[in-house]
């Protein structure tokens, strides 16, 4: 469908005798941020890692942009989408500008430099401070606003979010999470996050889909989930989350 940026359609996916998904469906629409949460093995990496093209499903349909990937150029659909794992994923040895320039280079972009001094503006980095410095150089928090950067610079409007904010400290992840509400307000981003944090979850994402053995057990608003949890796995997640004592309503 046109007006959506992201749709699985009954998506499953094998290892061996392990159903990594099973007949998963989602769709993150247009300017919509949706948080893929579930515990560890639960199918979220897989499910993005399909919509990046970096893992072929067995079955199902794959749409970016309403576009079928299958049979399309996997790198052509990883370009067209901006990605931030959650260390950054920076190449050590090039400077932040030429990180963030990466991807405009590859596309032939007529000025990958001035794509890049904007994002990083965007993301609060002033270019004549950072550009020339090395990701060793930097904290924790900056490597992943330079991670933020380099997903924005060849003007991709969907992101897809491996657990960007894991592994900062609670100062940090709250002022990144902020930056990303901000980006989100100005830019009309489409969003799909993985994270555990269903709290995370909540505070950026406009709808939560809890995902668990490979499939999407609910999907709706933090607060539809924590009043009628649709399966018992769901309320018991949300308990011991700290986010519902109750049962299935």
């Amino acid at each position: 469908m046109a007006d959506l940026a992201l749709s699985a359609a009954a998506v499953s996916k094998r290892y061996g005798a392990v159903a990594a998904l099973d007949e998963a469906t989602l769709t993150v629409a247009r300017g919509e941020c949706v948080a893929l949460v579930g515990e560890s093995g639960s199918g979220k990496t897989t499910l993005l890692r399909a919509f990046n093209a970096l893992t072929s499903v067995d079955s199902g349909t794959v749409e970016v942009g309403g576009r079928d990937i299958t049979g399309l150029d996997a790198v052509a659909v990883r370009r067209s989408l901006g990605y931030v794992p959650q260390d950054g994923g920076l190449l050590p040895h090039w400077t932040v500008a030429r990180n963030v320039a990466l991807v405009p280079w590859l596309l032939g972009r007529p000025d990958p430099g001035g794509d890049a001094d904007e994002a990083m503006r965007q993301v609060g980095l002033e270019p004549s401070r950072f550009a020339a410095r090395w990701p060793h150089e930097l904290s924790g928090g900056q490597r992943q606003r330079v991670a933020f950067a380099r997903a924005l610079a060849a003007g991709a409007g969907t992101l897809l979010l491996d657990e960007p904010f894991g592994a900062l400290d609670a100062i940090t992840r709250g002022d990144l999470q902020a930056m990303f509400l901000d980006l989100r307000r100005a830019s009309g981003l489409s969003a799909l996050l993985v994270t555990h944090d269903l709290h995370e979850a909540g505070l950026v994402a406009d709808r939560v889909a809890v995902m668990h053995q490979g499939r999407i057990a609910q999907t709706g608003r933090l607060d539809a989930l924590v009043s009628r949890p649709a399966t018992p796995y769901v309320a018991d997640l949300l308990v011991r989350t700290r986010l519902r004592r109750g049962t299935v309503a």
